[in-house]
Order: structure tokens, then C-alpha cells, then sequence
């Protein structure tokens, strides 16, 4: 099987202007020069955009992404916070819808030779990667696999007027921010400096028979972090596919965070996700 290649976006490093980076119109250069901004921590900033905040490229990608994508009925959107089980997801996601077509038992299943980024490809971070290219559709197969960690909000309106699939995953906050912070000091650019937790936290503060077990063996933590494809390559903005893969365990955080970064991040929680029915172990 062959996957379909889009163009990536290359890592921003510390001491390029806006008015440097190739990968970004006039329109949104313009743009950022309006828009709220805070200390990041892959790029020097982030922009507070539609509601929510993120880097200059994925308001470029995603201004691209609006202004061009199509869905279909048949579609099928892996959406994720970051650090929440994305790889992990889009492996299931692959594995079940595509179980006729590649079956679980054989050796030569996709995932077993890709990295599920490959083969559920992020929309602002490879699939219109450049704001200059819009890229062509007619070689993927039905139903197309997307991932992303756009909101809702800002998605197409031929999305949300479509039937098309969105599968969606919650972490308890706690871990999906340890994990943020680990990632981040992992992938960031040389001439930026480690973050520690400390700085960190305050910039957060501001059925066939067999085919589910096999495809739960699959798709498991274990398998997916000892495939060779997964120790080595890169994916998005040539980020290393072994940093995707860490302990994959529940409750780490309680080895990192104090009991006031808990409380704190407890009262974020409780202000941001209050009556969404979603509740997590704190102890």
C-alpha cells in the first residue's frame, strides 16, 4: 500500500520573523500583527485565533483548509487535543475502518509498515501544509481518514453539514499536560531553551471472530512503539515518530505535579469543563 504524500511543514526556529517564514501569506502576516499573542511553547508565540490559541502555521494551514476543503458524506475526521492518544487513535481508526480491505491477521498490514500518521495524515500539519498548494484528493481512497487538533468551531461548514464521521477522544488533563510538556521539550527547535515544568505550568494556567481482539493487539501501546517504522522516520513538521511513544500509562502525572500545580490545574478544569459530564480520577 502507498500512501499519499503532503508537503510538510518545516519546524519554526526561534529567531525568524513573521516576515521570514515562507510558509505564511501576506494575508496572515498581516493578520498576526492584530491578533492577541502569548509566550509559546514550540514557537517564541502563540495567536489567539477563532477562540482558540495556536502557532502561525496552523493559522495559515487552517485559513487554507477553510477556504478549500470539500468533505464527504464518507469522511472520516480523527479529532484530538494534543497528547491525548492522537497516534493511538488514528491506529484504530485505520485498523477498523479499513478491516475488509486489509485484514487484521496479515503481515503485511499498513500500520505494521506505517506510522498512523501516514496513513490518518494531520489536515494543518501535512495535508495543506503550504499556503500555496492545495492538495489533490483524487488518489485517496474512500472513506478518507483525516486527524487533526482544529475545535469544532472551525471547522468547514461542509463538514458540519455533512455526514460525515468525527471521532473524538477525552484524557484526564493532567496526563495530557505532562505529556505536552515531555513532547514539546523533545521536538523544539535547538536554538529554543528547555522548558521546566514550573514555566510551563504557568503559561498552561494563563464483529468477526477474533478481529476486535486482534485489532486491540494491533493498535496496542506495546505493539505500535516496538515497530521499527514507529522508531525511526518522522511525520507533520518532520517531528520523530519515537517521541509520539512514551509510557502510555494512566496517572504519570503524579509523579511531575505539586499539590498546588493540582489544585490549580483542578480549578481550570472544573471553570472550563463544568457541566460536560466528563469527570477524572484526581487521586
Amino acid at each position: 500500500m502507498s500512501t499519499t504524500k503532503f508537503a510538510k511543514v518545516h519546524t519554526i526556529d526561534k529567531n525568524e520573523s513573521i516576515e521570514d517564514q515562507d510558509q505564511l501569506s501576506q494575508e496572515i502576516k498581516d493578520m498576526l500583527l492584530s491578533l492577541p499573542r502569548e509566550k509559546g511553547w514550540r514557537t517564541p508565540y502563540i495567536y489567539f485565533f477563532q477562540g482558540f490559541w495556536c502557532q502561525p502555521a496552523e493559522i495559515q494551514a487552517i485559513s487554507t483548509f477553510q477556504n478549500h476543503f470539500q468533505a464527504k458524506q464518507s469522511d472520516v475526521i480523527v479529532a484530538t487535543v494534543p497528547k491525548s492518544g492522537t497516534t493511538w487513535l488514528k491506529a484504530l481508526t485505520f485498523a477498523t475502518v479499513n478491516r475488509q480491505a486489509h485484514s487484521i491477521f496479515s503481515k503485511k498490514h499498513p500500520l505494521l509498515s506505517f506510522n498512523p500518521h501516514d496513513l490518518v495524515p494531520f489536515i494543518e500539519y501535512t495535508v495543506y501544509g503550504k499556503h500555496d498548494k492545495v492538495p489533490d484528493f483524487s488518489n485517496l481512497q474512500e472513506p478518507r481518514l483525516f486527524g487533526t487538533h482544529i475545535p469544532l468551531n472551525s471547522f468547514t461548514n461542509s463538514i458540519k453539514d455533512s455526514n460525515c464521521k468525527i471521532v473524538y477522544i477525552c484524557r484526564n488533563p493532567f496526563d495530557t499536560f505532562i505529556s505536552s510538556w515531555i513532547f514539546v521539550n523533545k521536538i523544539k527547535p535547538p536554538s529554543m531553551p528547555t522548558l521546566n515544568l514550573e514555566e510551563a505550568f504557568e503559561i498552561l494556567e494563563e464483529e468477526n471472530e477474533g478481529v476486535i481482539e486482534n485489532i486491540i493487539k494491533l493498535c496496542s501501546f506495546e505493539t505500535m512503539k516496538e515497530l521499527e517504522v514507529n522508531k525511526n522516520g518522522t511525520f507533520g513538521r518532520n517531528f520523530e515518530n519515537k517521541f509520539l511513544f512514551r509510557k502510555g500509562e494512566i496517572g504519570d502525572w503524579t509523579n511531575y505535579l505539586s499539590p498546588s500545580m493540582v489544585e490549580k490545574l483542578s480549578k481550570i478544569i472544573k471553570e472550563k469543563l463544568g457541566g460536560s459530564g466528563l469527570n477524572f480520577r484526581v487521586k
